[in-house]
């Protein structure tokens, strides 16, 4: 096994001392900048890095920033979503030369364990906050921690506090939502029902809310357009779909809060010989290669997911920085209609 190079072997290959390769390496004074130079140039021969533990216990930043998850680990596998997230995340962070420590958990509590235990090992400069919920304590226990965070879909200010070290990046859910409805009720559909994510999660409950607001404002009340909740999975999308297919008077259009649970969707109307689109309309939230190959392909949600990671990255070293916490706003996601939406049936109940 290749040995790591150690700061002896810098100062050895560079003819100066121990003491002389630490000044440099730190940027401290005590060297010539030619002496510097040469001494980083070696360093970088060598492959030299600093050891992350050693620099936090001294102060330093440890030059990671850190990811918790809390969803049920089976829902994770086959949704698009968090890979491309995350893959702007590591855009960003690898431009950076920050490294990115990610975990997976099995609910918000365990979730604050892992940021104080984060923050006492000094293991991350600051953390990323995915999925704000209703009543979420995290921001919260951020604030105490004096831990710097962004949080990925909505503010989550801790409540009681003057200045908080949350900023966040947000989507435009509500409008998402009203445009999905807009292009539904134009092509006739009265009774849609939204095959919603986890209950509890902000970004659900504002899908909810404006789903029930836009159908409000057309007239439209619960016994015509309304949500159910799920846990994202193909498995619960498909179950939901049967249920909702099986009432006496069943929904014209479905609308799903993932590409997987859309795809699952439409195989159960043709498992039950609906037709798609004729009888039954499909939308999808999130776009993906899934929407575009599935026959028909499904109407969705574009947006840029992985550009949505990069602002979120591109907040928190801002913060790690120096910078002001704040709110960052993403692009709206686009509508694309495709040959899952059609012209309501004819001749249904209102």
């Amino acid at each position: 096994m290749a040995r790591r190079p150690t700061i002896k072997d810098i100062a050895r290959r560079a003819g100066v001392s121990e003491s002389a390769v630490s000044f440099a390496l730190n940027d401290r004074p005590g060297v010539s900048r030619d002496t510097r130079a040469r001494i980083r140039r070696v360093a970088e021969e060598l492959g030299w890095q600093a050891n992350s533990a050693a620099r936090a216990l001294s102060g330093e930043r440890s030059g990671a920033v850190g990811l918790v998850l809390a969803r049920p680990a089976h829902t994770l596998g086959v949704e698009s979503f968090f890979l491309q997230l995350v893959s702007g995340i590591q855009e960003v962070l690898s431009a950076a030369r920050t490294a990115l420590l990610f975990q997976v958990v099995e609910d918000v509590d365990a979730e604050c364990a892992v940021h104080r235990r984060w923050w006492a090992e000094r293991r991350v400069d600051g953390v990323l906050v995915v999925d704000p919920r209703t009543g979420d304590p995290r921001p919260a226990l951020l604030a105490e921690l004096g831990l710097p965070a962004v949080t990925i879909g909505e503010p989550g200010p801790p409540t009681g506090t003057s200045a908080s070290p949350v900023s966040a990046v947000r989507a435009d859910d509500a409008g998402a939502m009203a445009q999905v409805l807009e292009h539904l009720h134009g092509l006739g559909h009265r009774r849609i029902v939204h095959i919603a994510g986890l209950p509890g999660l902000a970004h659900t409950v504002r899908r909810m809310e404006s789903l029930r607001a836009e159908a409000e404002r057309r007239g439209l009340g619960p016994e015509h357009v309304r949500s159910v909740v799920t846990d994202y999975s193909d498995a619960e999308g498909a179950a939901a779909t049967r249920r909702v297919l099986a009432e006496p008077r069943p929904p014209t259009a479905l609308v799903y809060d993932n590409d997987v649970m859309a795809v699952a969707g439409s195989a159960v109307a043709a498992e039950l010989g609906i037709p798609v689109p004729h009888r039954l309309s499909i939308v999808a939230w999130d776009d993906s290669a899934l929407c575009r190959v599935t026959h028909p392909r499904l109407t969705a949600l574009v947006r840029d997911t992985a550009g949505f990671g990069r602002l979120a990255a591109e907040e928190l070293l801002s913060v790690l920085a120096g910078g002001p916490a704040g709110v960052r706003e993403s692009e709206r996601p686009r509508l694309e209609p495709r040959e899952s939406t059609a012209q309501a049936p004819a001749h249904t109940d209102s």
